[in-house]
């Protein structure tokens, strides 16, 4: 049950430096995970290799990578090479984006989302455990002239995809290795998002699936103001088509009213909430949303938990 971190961009000299300090620093306080999520400055994929190369025994991934518009073969050469970076530590998770969203940006319309997802994740797979794919589907092609192979990459890297509808978590049970869930309650993780790809998991004769459950979180004792900045910089989701959902599915209008803010003990009980709602893992979010000083105390927090708990683990 790890507790883990998830980076997003702020101000600084130099991003990758940047990033890399905060892992750094997250490590040392006993962080489980960092995560790296992809939006349209820094490369996910390629932070999460220099991460996992440049900081030690700490488990590094994307939470997450849009599928659109990067072909399989491409996500498949990059998190391999990640995997290797990280010695065996890279975790790939990836999503499906906002339809919207990307035919604004790309141009690229979205037919079909989870028919593609189906087919992006079978290609995955084979050149995961195979070294090569020919799938000729309804939606993309996927087929390597030559073996995809990366010397350290023994082992191939989980992959999770980003759900919260009920098609979208069937998949994630039936051919991913589990689910990032994002703004939602534990009341809807444990009577919705478990249940469901817990069900599509085990119909596919797959493991029970990792369950990452994404929290925003800060500790502080400015509440208000914290809470200020959080509608501030999570305000983008409310502009999300799937966020909006999730938002009014738990009786709220916008999304940083689901975010944790408050002293160690406020933090700490949500985490354990999620935890007993059936998260397997929690990464907590947006701890830059307060002060630099805010958000050593929040990862001081999460590396206390986490090292309790692997404690509690018997050998």
């Amino acid at each position: 049950m790890t507790i883990g971190l998830s980076l997003s961009p702020t101000a600084s000299e130099n991003a990758v430096d940047h990033y890399v300090e905060v892992a750094a620093m997250a490590a040392d306080a006993g962080v489980g995970a960092i995560w790296i999520s992809q939006f349209f400055d820094v490369d996910a994929l390629s932070l999460a290799a220099l991460i996992a190369r440049a900081v030690p025994d700490i488990a590094v991934g994307t939470a997450v990578v849009p599928i659109y518009p990067r072909h399989p073969l491409v996500v498949a050469a990059q998190a391999l090479t990640a995997q290797a970076a990280g010695r065996g530590r890279f975790q790939l998770g990836l999503g499906l984006g906002s339809p919207p969203l990307l035919e604004h940006v790309y141009g690229t319309r979205v037919v079909r989302p989870i028919r593609y997802a189906r087919e992006y994740l079978t290609a995955l797979r084979s050149v995961f455990e195979t070294g090569e794919v020919d799938l000729h589907g309804e939606m993309l092609t996927a087929v390597t002239p030559m073996p995809v192979v990366v010397p350290g990459a023994t082992t191939p890297p989980p992959i999770l995809l980003a759900s919260v509808g009920t098609q979208s978590l069937r998949l994630a049970g039936e051919l991913a290795d589990g689910t990032f869930p994002y703004l939602a309650s534990p009341a809807t993780l444990a009577g919705s998002i478990v249940p469901t790809i817990s069900a599509a998991a085990a119909a596919a004769g797959r493991p029970a699936p990792r369950i990452v459950m994404v929290v925003p979180a800060v500790v502080t004792s400015d509440v208000d103001g914290v809470r200020e900045r959080a509608a501030a910089h999570m305000a983008f989701y409310d502009d999300v088509p799937a966020a909006q959902e999730s938002v009014r599915r738990e009786g709220l209008a916008h999304a940083h009213e689901l975010a944790v803010i408050g002293d160690e003990e406020t933090v700490a009980a949500a985490i354990e909430r999620y935890f007993a709602a059936g998260a397997t893992e929690v990464s907590i979010a947006y701890t830059d949303i307060g002060t630099p000083e805010e958000q050593a105390r929040t990862i001081g927090l999460l590396g206390g938990l986490n090292r309790s708990r692997a404690m509690a683990i018997p050998a």
